[in-house]
């Protein structure tokens, strides 16, 4: 009987097992990774740790979920009375939820609002925008990016 083999050629034969074994490390290294970053979340508001924001003084802030630095992420901003965020934009779109308090914002060529608890704005990539905490108590708020976070200030 003919062998029909197609590998019988030895080198043929070393490299095909060898690029299936790559494949499969890649295949698992790939699936490890995508692993990684689905990590679930589950805190009470009561156990966030604060800590004072590096720009603006009368924010706190605390990362909630992702990663700022590599891609899609979720903060939770505390912000005192009269706390007020100047003019700035980022190059991710950002998401606003009011938690609590009374939050005045605007964007360039949009009319400001006060936001109350339920309260969301939406600001595309790239569009100035600003808040003012309006009430005695401060205000709370979850703020998410969709991609990797930076942030301009508009002088």
């Amino acid at each position: 009987m003919k062998n029909t083999n197609v590998s019988a050629n030895p080198l043929q034969s070393r490299f095909l097992r060898n690029g299936l074994l790559g494949l499969t490390f890649f295949a698992v290294a790939a699936s490890l990774s995508s692993q990684e970053q689905h990590h679930g979340v589950v805190r009470p508001l009561a156990d966030v740790k604060f800590a004072p924001d590096d720009d603006v003084k009368c924010l706190d802030s605390t990362l909630e979920s992702g990663d700022p630095a590599k891609g899609a992420s979720t903060f939770i901003l505390r912000a005192g009375s009269n706390c007020k965020v100047p003019l700035h934009y980022h190059t991710a779109e950002e998401q606003l939820f009011v938690v609590r308090g009374d939050l005045e914002t605007g964007m360039e060529g949009v009319t400001p609002r006060v936001l109350h608890a339920g309260g969301f704005a939406m600001m595309p990539s790239k569009e100035k925008h600003w808040f003012n905490c309006k009430s005695k108590a401060g205000c709370l708020m979850f703020v998410a990016f969709d991609r990797v976070y930076d942030i301009f200030w508009v002088k």
